[in-house]
């Protein structure tokens, strides 16, 4: 079983290593585009229903579904052969990151960056954060565990089962977060977003799974796709950028300001989480990947939520964008962190 699952996990291709170079440009194509076509933009922004962007929605579909295909649930039973690894990735994700990201959000934007920003955008970007914070990864780890040599199965396990907590913990959580921030937390959206950006696309995968029928279908499939799902996250950041144009333009540096909570909190649950798995003696082929699903984000959840929450336009969308700029370099620096230190885990 471990032979074929291993062939479903390609190693990253330049357009995958050069996502970060891809996402700049469509951020500057984008502020491009909401300065020359202004109309163009206002009429995207206007394609709603039950304040779900419908061309968004569709941008996103791109982005999730391929990425719900290579989610086995069969694979669960398999935790049992290591079951540190994935109690070290539900702690992480689901007890200790979304309350982190959520505290560096107020701490930086109530207090260190106050005198810079207005209160009411600060709220915006807090929840921003907290949506990044609550939404751990799911398909991008699967590349993380192929460049540190990890073990396919068991990251199949662990993404299987923190998709499986997702469905049920994601909405809740960031809730009680907002809530406890003090923003208000339109549910009915919130459940709605959930509903179309999770639980269907896992069902949507899961049904395509069952019909191609063979593993090696499923990967043939599964490589076939995947370019849409990099085409709408590009897409997805060209349209916040042409909304979000004017306030780039005026204030570039609310982009650094928003990356710093964002990549102290991806160094810092790496650490926890690796250091975690050494002590705990998990071997390395579990112990890298199990740090990288709560490192990385499941970005384009928290994407298409805080747009669906607080609109196109929003803080909280401008803040989940950064994350996705953010995202591959500092993902790629701990892949080389956790090959270099391979060889002191036993």
């Amino acid at each position: 079983m471990t032979e074929t699952l291993q062939t479903e996990v390609r190693p990253l291709g330049t357009f995958e290593r050069l996502l970060t170079l891809w996402v700049a440009l469509a951020m500057f194509a984008g502020i491009a585009l909401g300065a020359v076509a202004p109309g163009l933009v206002g009429a995207v922004a206007g394609a709603e229903i039950a304040r779900v962007n419908l061309v968004v929605a569709v941008l996103i579909w791109a982005m999730v579904y391929p990425m719900m295909v290579n989610v086995d649930f069969g694979a669960v039973a398999g935790v049992a052969r290591q079951p540190k690894g994935l109690l070290i990735t539900l702690l992480i994700n689901w007890l200790i990151k979304p309350f982190t990201m959520a505290l560096l959000a107020v701490l930086f934007f109530e207090h260190v960056f106050a005198p810079w920003i207005a209160p009411e955008d600060a709220q915006q970007y807090i929840a921003g954060l907290i949506l990044l914070g609550a939404a751990p990864c799911t398909a991008m780890v699967f590349v993380w565990s192929q460049l540190v040599r990890g073990d396919a199965t068991y990251t199949l396990v662990q993404v299987s089962v923190n998709d499986l907590v997702m469905v049920m913990a994601f909405a809740p959580i960031v809730a009680l977060l907002l809530g406890v921030t003090e923003i208000a937390v339109p549910w009915q959206t919130l459940v709605l977003s959930t509903a179309l950006y999770v639980v269907l696309p896992l069902a949507a995968g899961l049904a395509t799974r069952r019909a191609l029928g063979s593993q090696a279908a499923i990967e043939a499939f599964s490589h076939r796709i995947k370019p849409w799902s990099i085409m709408g996250l590009i897409a997805t950041v060209a349209i916040l950028f042409a909304l979000q144009g004017e306030v780039v333009l005026n204030r570039p540096l609310i982009i650094l300001l928003i990356a710093v909570p964002i990549v102290i909190q991806s160094y810092a649950i790496f650490a926890l989480a690796y250091g975690a798995a050494y002590a705990m003696r998990v071997p390395h082929r579990i112990a890298a990947p199990c740090a990288m699903i709560g490192t990385s984000n499941f970005f384009e959840l928290a994407v298409a939520v805080a747009i669906s929450l607080f609109g196109l336009h929003s803080g909280a969308a401008l803040a989940t964008v950064v994350g996705v700029l953010v995202e591959v370099p500092v993902m790629l620096s701990l892949v080389a962190f956790a090959t270099r230190t391979r060889n002191s885990f036993a």
